[in-house]
This record gives C-alpha cells, sequence and structure tokens, in this order.
C-alpha cells in the first residue's frame, strides 16, 4: 500500500474531497489553483478537504510558504509524505501546523499474511501451482515493503513461468526458494529502487569504505548511488555525518570540508555537484579517523539516563538577583581568564559524578595534543583508564 492510497483511505473514511500534488511537477500556481477549488467546492459546515502532497520535501521554501494561509484557516487538511526527515526538510511555520506521523516498516507476521493473501486469493498465482518453500530472502529483500514484496512475488513468479510452460506434466510446479530470489534479483537488479535495501546497502558499504579509508572503494559506491538516480543531499548529508562520527577530532576540517561540500551541492546541482562529492570522499577516507567526540556523547547520554537530574553546583549557577547570591548562587566560581594559560582546576561535574570520565582521547597525532593538553591541566583524573 502506498502513501497516496493511505491518504485516498482517510479522505474516503471522512467522506471529503480529495486533491493530490507531487511536489517533483507542481509549482506555486498548482497550489493556488486546488487551494481555490478546495474552497469554492466546499459547503458550509463541511469537514475540510484534504490536500495529499507527495515528496513534500521537493517544494521549495516558496512552494511551502503557500500552503500556509489554506493550513492555518483551515481551507485544507494538508497530507505530506516524505521520505526524508522533515525536520530539515520542511520549513518550520509549516512544520509546527502539522502532526508528524511516522509510517514504521510492517512486520514479519504482516508480510508472511500478505504472501498468503496473494497466493490463496489471487486468480493468476492461484492457477499457477506456487510451492512456497521459502520465504527469508523474500521478506529480507522486501525490507517491509508490501509493494515491493509483491513486486518481487512477481518477478520470481514470471521468471519461473517459463519452465512450466515448458513442462509436459500437468502437475509442474513453481517452487520458490531463498536461492531462486536471491538469483532473480541479481538477474534483474532494476528490481531494487533506492528505498529499499540496496538502496540501504550501499550507503552501508560507502560509509563504511570511508571508515575504513578507502577511497577506492568509497568512490565505487558513490557512483552506484549516483547511478541509481540517488537524491544528491542524501549523499551530502552522509559525509557530514561521517565527518564527524568517524574522522572527528583526528581531522577537524573534515567537517567544516563536508558542510562545504553539502551547501555547494545544493548550490550547483548534477552532474558537476558529482566533483566536490568525490572530493569530500577522498578526503574523508584518507584523513586520520577518531570516533571519540561519538563515544562520548554516546556515554554522556547513558550516564544522565542512569543518574537522572543531578543537581549543578552552587558555584556554576548563574546568579542574577540578589536573593540567589544570598543563596550561594555563583558564590567560588573562579574566572578561568584571570589565570595563566586561561585555566585554573575547579568542579565542573554534579556532585555526585565529578570523578566520572566520558571524554577519552585517542591517539591520532591531532588528538594526541589535545590529550597531552588535558592531562598536563587536569593531572591524574585524566590519565587512561
Amino acid at each position: 500500500m502506498g502513501k497516496t492510497t493511505l491518504a485516498q483511505i482517510i479522505a474516503h473514511q471522512l467522506e471529503v474531497q480529495f486533491f493530490t500534488l507531487s511536489a517533483v511537477t507542481s509549482g506555486v500556481k498548482d497550489v493556488r489553483d486546488v487551494i481555490e477549488r478546495a474552497q469554492k467546492g466546499r459547503f458550509f459546515n463541511e469537514a475540510s478537504p484534504i490536500l495529499f502532497i507527495d515528496e513534500i520535501h521537493r517544494f521549495s521554501k516558496s512552494q511551502q510558504d503557500s500552503l500556509l494561509g489554506a493550513v492555518e484557516k483551515g481551507i485544507v487538511t494538508l497530507i505530506g509524505a516524505t521520505t526524508e526527515n522533515p525536520s530539515f526538510e520542511v520549513i518550520r511555520p509549516l512544520l509546527s501546523r502539522c502532526q508528524l506521523y511516522v509510517l514504521k516498516s510492517l512486520e514479519k507476521d504482516d508480510l508472511l499474511e500478505l504472501l498468503h493473501r496473494a497466493l490463496t486469493k489471487d486468480v493468476f498465482l492461484k492457477e499457477l501451482n506456487i510451492d512456497l518453500q521459502e520465504t527469508g530472502a523474500l521478506l529480507r529483500y522486501s525490507s517491509g515493503d508490501a509493494r515491493k514484496l509483491l513486486n518481487i512475488l512477481e518477478l520470481v513468479v514470471e521468471s519461473s513461468s517459463s519452465v512450466k510452460t515448458n513442462s509436459n506434466s500437468d502437475d509442474a510446479r513453481i517452487t520458490i526458494t531463498d536461492e531462486m530470489v536471491v538469483f532473480c534479483l541479481q538477474q534483474n537488479p532494476l528490481a531494487y529502487d533506492k528505498d529499499g535495501e540496496m538502496h540501504y546497502d550501499i550507503i552501508s558499504a560507502f560509509i563504511k569504505s570511508i571508515r575504513g579509508s578507502d577511497p577506492d572503494a568509497a568512490l565505487y559506491w558513490m557512483a552506484r548511488m549516483i547511478e541509481g538516480g540517488e537524491d544528491p543531499q542524501f549523499i551530502a548529508r552522509r559525509l557530514v555525518i561521517s565527518a564527524a562520527e568517524d574522522i572527528g577530532l583526528a581531522n577537524p576540517n573534515a567537517l567544516l570540508l563536508a558542510n562545504a561540500t553539502f551547501d555547494v551541492v545544493m548550490k550547483i546541482g548534477w552532474p558537476e555537484g558529482r566533483i566536490p562529492l568525490a572530493e569530500c570522499a577522498v578526503y574523508l577516507a584518507t584523513s586520520p579517523k577518531s570516533n571519540s567526540a561519538y563515544l562520548g556523547i554516546d556515554r554522556a547520554l547513558g550516564l544522565v539516563r542512569q543518574t537522572g537530574n543531578q543537581p549543578v553546583p552552587l558555584h556554576l549557577r548563574n546568579a542574577p538577583t540578589s536573593l540567589m547570591k544570598d543563596l550561594g548562587y555563583s558564590d567560588g566560581y573562579q574566572y578561568p581568564h584571570d589565570y595563566a594559560g586561561h585555566f585554573t582546576p575547579q568542579q565542573y561535574m554534579p556532585d555526585a559524578l565529578q570523578h566520572e570520565r566520558i571524554w577519552f582521547g585517542q591517539h591520532s597525532p591531532a588528538e594526541q595534543k589535545l590529550y597531552e593538553r588535558m592531562v598536563n591541566y587536569w593531572g591524574k583524573r585524566f590519565e587512561e583508564k
């Protein structure tokens, strides 16, 4: 079941008009035309028509702005579908007027029920005498997507039908195994789309090639994504994440370059965008690696969840009023810039956690200097455990 179908079901259940636009092909004029039609066709006290916009993340800021008035006044009920993170792709005023729902992948039992219904209810499939011996590959490659599951089933059945047609036996059966599914998909790469498992496998291989310092492999997997029609924003965003997660403090310039690459790709688009993307991928792959910041924030989050809301030490608290000063807020705080080297030791962690270590420096040349500076400042507290 697709996103549009879900929106149509909602409109049918509510018994309201249904309008649909594609953000790929529609402009501001199309949006205004639909809003005008919705306003004219609506009866007094009737529920608002539904306006469904597929791939809403492809709408520009001006296109999204054109929706605000109609949404705010209730002229239409907007349903926008996106495969991207709406926090990045949908303008804040529009997002604040909407309720966000995350559509999760179907579970194994749901997919098996769908397979059973297809094989027992579909007239064409029932006549083919299909023996479904294994379902592992079908479930794996469908990635929780009902439409993809049925498409793969159709592909496998079509590939096997000739065998049954050429058989002299009236009892010839189509036997589906995991091996057969894998073989059919390898022979028909177009069966994959950029939202399916191959999409996630390739981006995984791309990121792991960068993490593993293999620029050749990083460029290869990037080329696979480009040739497959991947959104350049997606590639650029993954480079930014990789720069922070895998290169980190070993080469802080990596994050600057990745962020600049994202901006440049958004400005110049395809096909020239492949060049800065390739430059960034090679730079990240050939950079020294450190994940100390990534591990550090996860360790800190774990500590917060484990220990709860520990009170801020009094000397670190803000004291904007005389009452707060009388209560000891900010009393005893030592301003580091007043001391040699712009540092003086004092307690910054909560009382109950002052001996906890969260960040551990790793041994790239750049990060080793940071670690040595901390040891020089804090002594044994920062010595490795």
